[in-house]
Formats: structure tokens, C-alpha cells, sequence
């Protein structure tokens, strides 16, 4: 099983033992806010536990779906879904860190591990991700980590009965 790591953030296959440590961080009403209506609020430890099987499902060799642990601690999730058909020479990376560890760099350094494990690993070509355009944070650990915006879609995605602009953001192998 794939461990990535850069000495203050590890990433590594989720764990039966961490529902309760990721419902803890997931059960934020911000967090959610920023994150498709799959991810659910309130979060709890049942949702926990649903997450965790989903990623036994799909746990392959090499790993898609990372815990993200700072210094020790649970503080997030990221994984890759890559894409089919037409489609199969790209994936979408998605990711979340807990609020109380927000501000510390972990995203932009997760993200980072994860592309390079990618292009490593899997035969891609591009990595995508859509944050909601009002997401000026996660916008921003995407650009420093090589993404752009390619695209900004008005009034694209509806979340909490509110129509809101998406981006895409991209990154390319050859980038």
C-alpha cells in the first residue's frame, strides 16, 4: 500500500480505526459548504464508517483514497478518481482538510504528493479538479501546485439551493 509522505504531512490508505477521528473533522458545516452534496452534514461516525468501506471497494494497487495526517493527526482526505471511455486519460482529484487545520499548508503539500504519485503510477495525462468559484482557498493551493483555470461555469452546480459559478482547474503531465 502506497505511503507518500514529506516529512510534516503523510499520506496514507484509510484505516477501520479512523471513522471516529474522521468524523470529528468532517462534521463542519464550512467544510461541507465547499464539497458536493455526497458529503453530508452533520457528519457522524456512521458516515465515517461508509466512506471507509467505499474506499475498500475501490482500493486498488496503488492506492486512489489517502488519509491525510499532519504531524501524527488525522486532518484530511484525498483521492483520485480516474475517469472512463473517452475520458480515460484523465482523473479528478478531490480533497478536504478539517478546519482546525486550515492555514497550515497541508492541501497545497497533500496535493502536491498526490500529482507526482499520479503521473508516477497511473497512465494520465491530466488531473482536474472543480472547486465552487467562491472557494478562494482551495483556488489557490490548486494554482500553487501548478493547476490552472481553464474554465470558470456560471451558475454550473446548485448547493444549498444556490446556484453557484464552478471552475475547472487542470493540470497536465507535460506540465
Amino acid at each position: 500500500m502506497a505511503r507518500l509522505t514529506d516529512g510534516s504531512i503523510t499520506l496514507r490508505p484509510w484505516r477501520d480505526c479512523d471513522a471516529p477521528s474522521l468524523a470529528a473533522i468532517a462534521d463542519c458545516k464550512e467544510t461541507a459548504g465547499n464539497l458536493r452534496d455526497g458529503f453530508p452534514h452533520p457528519y457522524h461516525v456512521i458516515d465515517a464508517e461508509n466512506w471507509l468501506r467505499l474506499t475498500k471497494k475501490f482500493r486498488r494497487n496503488p492506492t486512489l483514497y489517502f488519509a491525510i495526517e499532519f504531524h501524527g493527526q488525522l486532518a484530511g482526505s484525498i483521492g483520485i478518481v480516474p475517469k472512463d471511455n473517452v475520458y480515460r486519460k484523465n482523473a479528478e482529484i478531490g480533497y478536504f482538510v478539517g478546519k482546525k487545520y486550515w492555514g497550515k499548508g497541508i492541501a497545497t503539500k497533500a496535493i502536491g504528493l498526490v500529482v507526482t504519485y499520479i503521473f508516477q503510477h497511473f497512465d494520465i495525462e491530466r488531473i482536474y479538479a472543480e472547486p465552487y468559484a467562491h472557494n478562494t482557498a482551495s483556488r489557490r493551493v490548486l494554482e500553487k501546485n501548478g493547476f490552472t483555470c481553464e474554465a470558470v461555469l456560471k451558475k454550473y452546480v446548485i448547493k444549498n439551493n444556490v446556484l453557484l459559478d464552478s471552475c475547472i482547474y487542470s493540470i497536465l503531465r507535460a506540465d
